[in-house]
């Protein structure tokens, strides 16, 4: 087993937690959980070999990734009681998997000969779009529309990785830089509560104003 995959067991199993937990959270049945913890675990990169034409997907070519969001899933529906006692190591295994995703994503486009933009756009993909799906399936407003640094950190790991592979450097080195910047950004983040700017209310507006 090389190191990117093991990482991006990792990644997996981190994600399919956070989807359970948001299952758990909204107490929903043990279906409920399960479906949140194997889409937000898989449903980026699934999305990402769909648009590129990679068929049948990675989850379909290797199961393991879907066995283990299930089993990760499922025991968090068990032991949903103690998960706070994993709360913080969780958000660490999620940064680790966050910057696993978008490395595995940028590259699978170059691989492709995609363009820079698409290059980037199937790391954020590949890491976000499991997350986006979980918050819509339980009706709260994906994490990456707030104003966290979350898909910006994904963006500039992305942008690093393909700079780097345009310039010839060693594809080692320049993933391992470019998943150590996501996962600095988005610690650095959590812990400083870093975020992009917004925008204010617009003058003379009222919340819940209707336009007609």
């Amino acid at each position: 087993m090389n190191l990117l995959y093991a990482f991006d067991l990792l990644g997996t199993a981190a994600f399919a937690a956070s989807g359970a937990w948001a299952g758990v959270r909204r107490q929903m049945d043990l279906l409920g959980v399960l479906v949140l913890g194997v889409v937000t675990a898989i449903g980026g990169g699934t999305l990402r070999d769909v648009l590129l034409g990679d068929t049948p997907p990675f989850c379909f070519e290797d199961d393991t990734y879907i066995y283990l969001s299930i089993g990760v899933a499922l025991t968090v529906f068990v032991f949903h009681r103690y998960l706070e006692l994993i709360a913080h190591p969780l958000l660490y295994l999620d940064a680790i998997g966050l910057a696993t995703f978008v490395v595995i994503g940028t590259q699978k486009a170059i691989s492709s000969d995609a363009s820079f933009i698409v290059a980037v756009t199937m790391g954020v993909m590949t890491a976000t779009a499991g997350g986006v799906i979980r918050d819509m399936l339980s009706s709260q407003v994906p994490l990456i529309l707030r104003k966290e640094i979350y898909a910006s950190a994904c963006i500039a790991g992305g942008a690093l990785l393909y700079a780097g592979d345009a310039a010839g450097f060693n594809p080692t080195l320049t993933a391992l830089s470019a998943a150590t910047l996501v996962i600095l950004l988005r610690l650095l983040a959590i812990r400083h509560n870093w975020s992009l700017p917004r925008a204010g209310r617009a003058e003379n507006s009222t919340p819940d104003k209707r336009i007609e």
